[in-house]
């Protein structure tokens, strides 16, 4: 049996700014009408023999995890919550830990929640070779045939061909520069390194134990005091946070006798590492462009421009890339894409945040949206989830009312509770108690308006919530 292992918690800046760190680009759809981390969900439901996934996230993404999974009807095993980041070498043990409850010999496939892989039959095919060559307790890596001289990802010189398919792992190389890319594409015997895997539980473990036995005690340590909160398994703080960071690479891989790799070719597989990534398997027009939204051009060429919410008209330009969004414009040369970081450091210098939150902002409930803000007021637009139920609160700082533009809202305004249609409205004093609810069956809307000294989201006492979130 094969378990999907579905690391979901980077922060994608170099996405900026369609990615942050509370919607991060795993949870985006940039490459279809699923996200990234759907489309690995769905990849790996096609593999024969595979169990439902284990799923490693943190706190802050746990209900986009589970939204975007219940969208699909996949029920993964675990939602397993990463208290802090510690790589994926302790990411990977921890589900190994939970797979071995059931079976020490199960499969492991581990996969980035963030990459596109457009031949989906190849990569099944692969699959069933590298757990071949896994079930002789090699720990195989997935090495991707390189097309270009790329700088942006870490190498596999490979070895000796072993007898079950695959190659040995000869050596695992750091990005290198342009010349020594060349001669590794010349070479013919280097890959670039996927960061995807396949070994039994048992065997991971094993190596673990020999060359990262803190790491190992620590993540055994975390599961074993770890405690179910819904649909989640949150990790023991204290004890993850004691493993050391390191990724499966640098932790095992490169330390290891059982390496092996499985020659990846012809997978149409991109880690999305940047814009100039994505527009290379985005859909062009005839003049090389990639336009997506409400995008105009004249004399435009070799382009990638993506509109979220307004129209965009660009022209006389060639070799850009061009993003917008409601609180951020990107404009960066094709060349220089993966320098968006730079601008992601600068913002949070800056102490901006326009790098953590989007304007909309996603609740397990639903979501928000900032509209107007002033001195004393805010004014944003809810959508609450149909049958969801925001938390019974107050707040000390702030007064609010509620105008309902679409759908029913069942209110609890202090002692009474109301129904509101369309064009209804409540008006909540500061300090009353209070709670929202959708009880129908289409998304509600309203606009809220907030007043006080005193408007932010940490101005919230919670009396009683369903999504865990009252301490």
């Amino acid at each position: 049996m094969i378990i999907p292992v579905i690391l979901s918690g980077g922060s994608g800046t170099r996405m900026w700014p369609l990615s942050r760190t509370a919607y991060p680009k795993q949870f985006l759809a940039l490459n279809g009408a699923d996200s990234l981390l759907q489309q690995t969900a769905l990849r790996v439901k096609s593999v024969a023999e595979v169990a439902a996934p284990i799923i490693i996230s943190n706190a802050e993404q746990r209900f986009l995890v589970a939204e975007q999974m219940r969208a699909l009807r996949i029920a993964p095993s675990h939602i397993v919550l990463e208290p802090v980041g510690r790589n994926t070498a302790p990411a990977v043990a921890v589900a190994a830990l939970l797979a071995a409850k059931t079976d020490p010999d199960a499969l492991l496939l581990v996969l980035p929640s963030d990459h596109v892989i457009q031949q989906e039959a190849v990569f099944q095919n692969l699959v069933e070779c590298a757990a071949r060559v896994a079930a002789d307790d090699c720990l195989v890596t997935f090495g991707i045939q390189p097309t270009s001289p790329h700088t942006g990802y870490g190498y596999i010189r490979r070895g000796a061909a072993l007898a079950l398919g695959g190659f040995e792992v000869d050596a695992f190389v750091e990005k290198p520069d342009a010349s020594k890319a060349a001669e590794f594409l010349a070479d013919g015997s280097y890959y670039w390194n996927s960061g995807m895997f396949l070994f039994k539980a048992s065997a991971y473990l094993k190596e673990l134990a020999r060359l990262q036995p803190l790491m190992l005690q620590q993540a055994e340590l975390a599961v074993q005091q770890a405690r179910e909160d819904l649909d989640f398994l949150r990790l023991d703080e204290a004890a993850f946070a004691a493993c050391p960071s390191e990724s499966i690479d640098y932790a095992v891989m490169e330390h290891t006798d059982r390496a092996a790799v499985i020659e990846a070719a012809n997978l149409g597989w991109n880690d999305i590492g940047s814009w100039t990534a994505l527009a290379e398997i985005s859909e062009q027009d005839d003049l090389g462009n990639n336009l997506l939204g409400d995008v105009l051009t004249e004399g435009v060429s070799d382009c990638y421009i993506r509109s979220e919410s307004r129209m965009v008209a660009a022209i006389g330009l060639n070799n850009l890339i061009i993003v917008e969004t409601p609180d951020a414009v990107l404009v960066a040369d094709k060349d220089r894409a993966q320098d968006v970081k730079k601008i992601v450091d600068q913002l949070n210098a800056l102490g901006r945040s326009e790098t953590i939150l989007h304007r909309r902002v996603f609740r397990p409930w639903g979501s928000y949206e900032g509209v107007d803000a002033g001195d004393r007021f805010q004014v944003k637009r809810i959508i609450v989830n149909p049958g969801a139920t925001l938390s019974l609160q107050m707040h000390h700082h702030r007064a609010e009312h509620w105008i309902v533009v679409k759908g029913t809202a069942k209110v609890v305004n202090g002692e009474k509770e109301i129904l509101l249609s369309e064009n209804q409205s409540t008006y909540i004093p500061l300090g009353t108690v209070h709670r929202l609810e959708n009880p129908g069956k289409l998304p509600l809307e309203l606009i809220e308006v907030q007043s006080g000294p005193y408007l932010g989201e940490d101005d919230i006492v919670r009396f009683e919530d369903q999504y865990g979130r009252t301490k």
